[in-house]
């Protein structure tokens, strides 16, 4: 079997309607795929004003507003109809990049027809009840979890350290890497621009420290925001600058100094110019599992000061391109940040080996890493061969 013959149902909560790295990684994969000579089709809620445009045909389900956060949609399962659909396409692999009611669905429809499936896990769902004062319920977020992926043939993980972290919750029996790539033409030192920063009020020798991404409390703004105050009672020069837009903006802007720079929403060539006419990147979240925003500023030429968590410890090493802090240590990310608002020269030091780095991560490679995966389950499948969470 080769790549031609691979028929892909790709089931997201999200595809085009939410710009975020998850839905930028799906795309691009189905983009590979199409042009790889594989068929592809999306199941997704969609949207008549989507974030960007899509790749590959997407087929509408049913959805509803997610409770409390009404610019995500909810999708309620796969009617008659989808179903039909996903017979006539003659799908030979399904790939879930979310577990919530579709994702569940459609695993169980996959063990139904005899399909194998496989789930990329983009984000530590189970984390997120920390932000909402619901940390008591975290062990019951990850056992849904854990049964939910152990029902799925194989599950892919972005980063190395995000993939122990599933085997030792005992999410998978196989545990797969699909990381993420940096498309360096847009990333790039080159593309800062000393106009752009004089005509957001930015003097050339002010440290910029920048958040960039959904402006949600689960991305650590509370952190970022408290570290900010320690370094203003420290009298560290600096200047804010926010790449993103969420429904915590209002919130963000309170809570940071008067000065600070919001930048809004920026994509393509403009975020490339964005991200490298800072200085260095913040990225306090714990809840990522690659961090894509963190491999952009490295590619940038960046130094990232981040939370040690996953996703960031596979892309960060200490003291080498950027550092890394145990979450709640507020004021040692404040120490690491005035490193480098203090010393150009390390954090240049510091920028030049991220970009390094970021040089191994390219998309035609990571992509086609899950390509062979899928053609391993396939024909795994086809012989008759137990996938390995059932067999036990």
């Amino acid at each position: 079997m080769d790549v031609t013959e691979l028929r892909v149902a790709l089931f997201s909560g999200n595809y085009n309607y939410i710009r975020d790295g998850a839905n930028q990684a799906l795309n691009r994969l189905s983009g590979y795929l199409l042009k790889q000579g594989a068929k592809v089709r999306i199941y997704s809620p969609k949207s008549k004003k989507p974030a960007f445009p899509s790749v590959g045909k997407v087929v509408g389900v049913p959805s509803m507003p997610f409770p409390g956060r009404g610019e995500y949609r909810l999708p309620v399962g796969i009617p008659f109809w989808v179903q039909r659909d996903l017979q006539d396409f003659g799908a030979n692999i399904f790939h879930v990049a979310s577990p919530e009611f579709l994702g569940h669905r459609a695993v169980t429809l996959a063990r139904k027809w005899n399909i194998p499936a496989v789930a990329s896990v983009h984000t530590r769902f189970e984390t997120y009840m920390r932000y909402y004062n619901m940390a008591w319920i975290e062990p019951v977020v990850e056992a849904i979890l854990r049964r939910f992926y152990r029902r799925c043939d194989a599950i892919f993980a972005p980063s190395e350290s995000m993939a122990q972290l599933l085997r030792e919750q005992r999410m998978s029996y196989d545990v797969g890497i699909w990381t993420r790539g940096v498309d360096t033409t847009v990333f790039t030192p080159k593309a800062r621009d000393m106009d752009w920063r004089r005509s957001i009020g930015l003097d050339d020798d002010m440290p910029a420290i920048t958040f960039l991404g959904r402006l949600v409390m689960e991305k650590g703004l509370d952190v970022f925001a408290e570290t900010i105050d320690i370094l203003r009672q420290r009298g560290v020069r600096n200047r804010v600058v926010v790449i993103g837009e969420g429904p915590a903006r209002e919130w963000f802007e309170r809570r940071l100094p008067a000065n600070a720079i919001f930048a809004g929403f920026q994509r393509g060539e403009d975020l490339g110019r964005a991200l490298a006419s800072s200085d260095l990147l913040f990225n306090p979240s714990v809840t990522e599992t690659f961090g894509n925003v963190t491999l952009e500023a490295m590619a940038c030429g960046l130094p990232v000061v981040a939370a040690r968590a996953t996703g960031s410890s596979s892309l960060i090493e200490d003291n080498i391109n950027g550092r890394l802090i145990e979450p709640g240590r507020n004021e040692a990310f404040a120490r690491a940040i005035q490193a480098y608002c203090d010393n150009s020269e390390i954090r240049l030091a510091a920028g030049e080996a991220g970009r390094k780095a970021s040089e191994l991560y390219e998309w035609d490679r990571v992509n086609q890493q899950l390509v062979d995966a899928y053609l391993r389950l396939v024909r795994l499948r086809s012989e008759g061969v137990k996938p390995l969470n059932r067999a036990r």
